[in-house]
């Protein structure tokens, strides 16, 4: 049975041998894109198409929201607002919001697909409590009601582009103050609070979302464990009570949040395989190829050894989600989106 469950990166614009040989084991599943693997329209559409050559079941992903998380700035790439600014438009006219919201997901993903990326991690369906620097003016509202119909049309416009989406952080990084990516954040809410605020979101869009990252936060009144890594979360929750179906990445398994569990730091493998047997469909490692890529061949020869021995089992259905996030149908490239009667309209509904 196959399950390529990692998701890696790589450290250039070009892809080297060793970029080469780790995309195709039979383990990766999909490749992350950052800033630094820009250096044109062309080249990163070079890029990618060679990646799918090499795996053409490989997803391409990337951070690509809008406001201060926006990989790709020049070369035509439209500067998307962050999404406040749509919970702003919202308060003066809520249906041109959510039309503004629907024009924001087609650009998005209109504009990466036709650089060959397949995948976008948005929406932030985290709730702006004015309490978390990192997420701030990334979240769309403080009100679950208004983040839930705005993230569902701008997974509208994604659709449109072929596109799927990924709610993110379940069950919800708003009111934690800390940043998981140096820290471990911590919400002393209890289950009820939570499920009727921050996570509600998540049960109103369980047929629409694709995927799902949870947080790298702890809290305490529902399980010791990150949310990442506890299949009370993962399973209990998410799945059982709130329905979702789709596939589940871990957050970047590199960050401060991430690499401590019962009291120590885990390596990598213990990370990944902790985050899988939660429930996670994909485990994510970012920025580990920039010195060497020595974590990244731990990590992979790390899974490839719990496999043979029995501490870790490839699932079927954790693959189909996999699958089921590739885009199923072709893409306008540049010179032709650009002449697009959908694309202008787009462009002109944007905040």
């Amino acid at each position: 049975m196959q399950h390529a469950p990692l998701v890696i990166d790589i450290a250039g614009t070009r892809l080297t041998a060793e970029d080469r040989r780790r995309l195709a084991h039979p383990l990766v599943g999909g490749l992350i894109l950052f800033a630094r693997n820009w250096e044109s329209r062309e080249q990163l559409t070079a890029l990618t198409a060679e990646m799918h050559r090499l795996r053409p079941d490989l997803l391409i992903a990337v951070d690509h929201e809008g406001g201060r998380v926006q990989r790709f700035r020049n070369g035509g790439f439209t500067h998307l607002p962050p999404m406040r600014a749509l919970g702003e438009l919202w308060m003066q006219d809520a249906m041109r919001a959510q039309d503004a919201a629907t024009a924001c997901g087609y650009v998005l993903a209109a504009e990466l697909r036709a650089c060959g990326v397949d995948f976008s991690f948005t929406p932030v369906l985290d709730l702006d409590w004015g309490r978390s620097g990192v997420i701030g003016d990334r979240a769309f509202h403080a009100d679950a009601r208004v983040t839930a119909v705005l993230a569902r049309s701008l997974a509208l416009g994604l659709l449109q582009a072929g596109m799927g989406n990924c709610g993110k952080h379940f069950p919800g990084h708003g009111w934690a103050s800390a940043d998981s990516h140096t820290d471990a954040p911590v919400d002393t809410r209890g289950l009820k609070a939570i499920l009727a605020a921050d996570a509600a979101p998540y049960g109103w869009l369980s047929t629409a979302l694709t995927a799902v990252m949870p947080a790298h936060v702890i809290y305490p009144r529902v399980d010791a464990r990150p949310a990442g890594f506890s299949a009370r979360w993962l399973q209990a929750v998410l799945r059982g009570r709130l329905g979702f179906g789709g596939a589940i990445f871990s957050d970047d398994l590199s960050m401060a949040g991430a690499r401590r569990l019962g009291g120590r730091e885990l390596s990598h493998t213990e990370a990944a395989l902790a985050a899988l047997e939660a429930g996670c469909d994909l485990a994510l490692l970012c920025n580990q190829s920039l010195d060497g890529g020595e974590a990244l061949d731990a990590l992979i020869d790390g899974l490839s050894e719990a496999q043979l021995k029995g501490r870790w089992h490839p699932a079927e259905a954790s693959e189909a989600r996999r699958k089921a996030l590739l885009p199923r149908q072709p893409a306008l490239d540049w010179d032709n989106l650009m002449r697009s009667t959908a694309y202008l309209h787009a462009l002109a509904l944007l905040p």
